[in-house]
């Protein structure tokens, strides 16, 4: 008789085995009640992140599972504060992080991510970001990571929480620190133009770490009035030029030189069907490309939004104000979303080229998310009704009818 491990190259249960691995052995949930366990918690806590709902209907949809309230009760005794919570969830984020990542200097991404939000604060007015209006609200709460582009592979690294106020630099430097301890050499940085700061360019050129940032020029131009500065720019020619950024930093003027690369970009109007051109300005320092290379690797950063796109395919539906369980939900999809990446890096074939062999359309990460959902079920039992019977439904629609 053949063998499981023989018979499949990956099995469901060694997926949900490295998600509760990762999570786990970070987290050190130590909480043990009569029906609910640090165990228990994180199955409830992965079937959550699978199907994309809340731990209510997580806990509902269980036949072995405690009450939501238990659950959450319980997480909010053994969750610690807020910085342990987010060096924890860190160190989950690279329980097994590619070798390969760790033989030469790699290039990085760092983005800005704002998750709209509609309550109060919890404790503290820093908890909420403020930021231009989406989705009907402009409170948000922010986090910033940090991603490792290798070969079509996109590995975050760290996360961060941004509170209101907190300049980008600092934020930089924390998701620095943290990439110098995992042991990832920088090649250089693709930063989202919410970085494009003086304070920011200043920081990374006095740690001589190379970097691209989209350039725009701030406020609005002035009419019968010569363009000057960024804006003097945009009627120039593809190439490089030096400019000198004026900026403030803890109340105090600054500046700084950088080169300031203008790249076109060819696109097609959709209303008049008309071919247009624009120019496009990127702030580099320590990157030697023409101007055309420097706007294809920078398209590599636009990846980074799949990334998130894929994360919110995998968080915890929620409407607490507690910031350590909406980092926690963050942290969870982000971390089964490394889980993915790391399973098809391990099977790729031709690892070493430029450009390995994929194998994408065997494991879709939605797939994984279901593999998840059908595990943790048997650990704890699908929800075993047969439907809606009479008397809930006489019930609720005699209450509904008085």
């Amino acid at each position: 008789m053949r063998s499981r491990k023989n018979e499949y190259v990956i099995t469901k249960e060694e997926v949900h085995g490295y998600a509760n691995e990762w999570l786990a052995n970070a987290l050190k949930l130590d909480y043990q009640g009569r029906k609910c366990s640090d165990y228990v918690i994180l199955q409830i806590l992965l079937l959550a992140a699978a199907r994309v709902v809340s731990v209510l209907a997580a806990c509902r949809d269980l036949a072995d599972a405690p009450t939501s309230a238990t659950v959450l009760n319980a997480l909010d005794g053994s969750l610690p504060e807020i910085q342990e919570l987010e060096r924890r969830l860190n160190l989950s984020l690279v329980r097994k992080i590619p070798p390969a990542l760790k033989r030469k200097s790699r290039v990085l991404a760092i983005d800005l991510t704002l998750l709209p939000y509609y309550g109060q604060p919890h404790q503290d007015e820093k908890e909420i970001y403020r930021s231009k209006s989406k989705a009907g609200t402009s409170s948000f709460h922010a986090y910033a990571t940090v991603v490792v582009i290798h070969k079509g592979y996109r590995y975050t690294l760290a996360l961060t929480r941004v509170e209101a106020g907190e300049s980008m630099k600092e934020v930089v430097q924390r998701l620095l620190s943290i990439v110098r301890r995992r042991g990832v050499k920088i090649r250089y940085l693709l930063l989202d133009k919410g970085f494009f700061t003086v304070s920011v360019m200043t920081y990374l050129k006095r740690a001589r770490y190379g970097f691209i940032i989209p350039a725009f020029p701030r406020g609005r131009a002035k009419a019968n009035v010569p363009p000057t500065g960024l804006r003097a720019l945009l009627k120039k020619k593809n190439g490089y030029y030096r400019e000198k950024l004026e900026g403030r930093q803890e109340k105090k003027k600054i500046s700084t030189v950088v080169t300031i690369c203008v790249s076109s970009k060819d696109y097609v109007e959709k209303k008049t069907d008309r071919k247009r051109r624009k120019k496009i300005l990127f702030a580099l320092w320590k990157v030697r490309r023409t101007p055309r290379e420097i706007r294809e690797i920078y398209r590599k950063r636009f990846g980074i939004e799949t990334s998130y796109r894929q994360m919110n395919e995998a968080r915890i539906k929620t409407c607490t104000r507690d910031p350590r369980l909406r980092l926690l939900f963050v942290a969870i999809a982000s971390v089964l979303r490394n889980v993915w990446v790391w399973i098809h890096f391990r099977f790729a074939k031709d690892k070493h080229r430029v450009e390995p062999t994929l194998f994408l359309a065997l494991l879709r990460f939605k797939e994984m998310l279901l593999w998840i959902t059908q595990i943790v079920q048997d650990i704890l039992g699908a929800d075993k009704t047969g439907g809606l019977d009479f008397a809930t439904f006489h019930r609720l629609t005699k209450a509904g009818s008085s």
